[in-house]
């Protein structure tokens, strides 16, 4: 077994111990792999693995290596995209968990129907009250899945956060507890055309308290690929 197949049979087993104290079913929680800055060989041996998802936070780097890679594995944006990277990630990416604002979803539809496609999209909550936080403001998200639900090139699918960092778990629990409540407030409103199939929140160090608290999706880089290279 390789290294890196070692760590992704850990992280199972992580999410499947993290799952059983939420009581949800271990095989509904889907882990994207953090490629940012790895290289394609590692990218390789994790989808050899059995990964199926990998989360770049980069347009750039996503496109040199979806052209080495193609599109058997699902490429997820997860880093902020600016407006004039649209026509690019619009392209290459099956998911983009970083929209959080209606400019950005009005672009990202444009691009998409010059592509004749329709793009899975998660809209970015600020649960952390943060400034340097990407992502709407919750009490804005409604306003904004609605607008975005009217763009025929989107398929909205659920929300994404991220908390401010803590080495104190339970201080990232009201974070994440925050995006879960949003998410059942706009089930139970009901949006025309929004399928709440997906919570994405927690990383390396916090996935099992996010499972805890209801993720569904999670971020791992380095608990999969090692430390991060600068």
């Amino acid at each position: 077994m390789s290294m890196i197949s070692d760590h992704i049979e850990r992280v199972r087993e992580r999410v499947e111990r993290a799952a059983e104290r939420a009581g949800t079913a271990p095989g509904t929680v889907r882990i994207i792999a953090v490629s940012k800055t790895k290289p394609v060989s590692m990218i390789q041996e994790a989808l050899a693995a059995g990964l199926t998802d990998l989360g770049e936070n980069r347009v750039q780097e996503a496109e040199e290596k979806y052209a080495c890679i193609g599109d058997r594995p699902r490429w997820h944006l997860i880093g902020h995209l600016q407006t004039n990277k649209a026509r690019h990630a619009a392209r290459i990416f099956h998911m983009i968990q970083s929209v959080d604002s209606l400019s950005l979803g009005e672009e990202l539809d444009r691009r998409l129907k010059t592509l004749g496609k329709i793009m899975s999209v998660l809209v970015q909550v600020n649960t952390s009250g943060e400034a340097s936080k990407s992502g709407v403001e919750p009490d804005g998200a409604f306003e904004l899945v609605e607008r975005l639900s009217v763009l025929s090139s989107l398929s909205v699918q659920g929300l994404m956060t991220i908390p401010a960092p803590t080495p104190d778990l339970n201080k990232a629990r009201p974070a994440f507890r925050r995006l879960r409540e949003l998410r059942d407030r706009m089930v139970q409103t009901g949006i025309g055309g929004v399928e709440m199939r997906y919570l994405s929140m927690g990383m390396t160090h916090d996935f099992e308290t996010a499972i805890e608290e209801g993720a569904n999706m999670i971020r791992v880089g380095t608990a999969i690929f090692g430390e991060r290279t600068p």
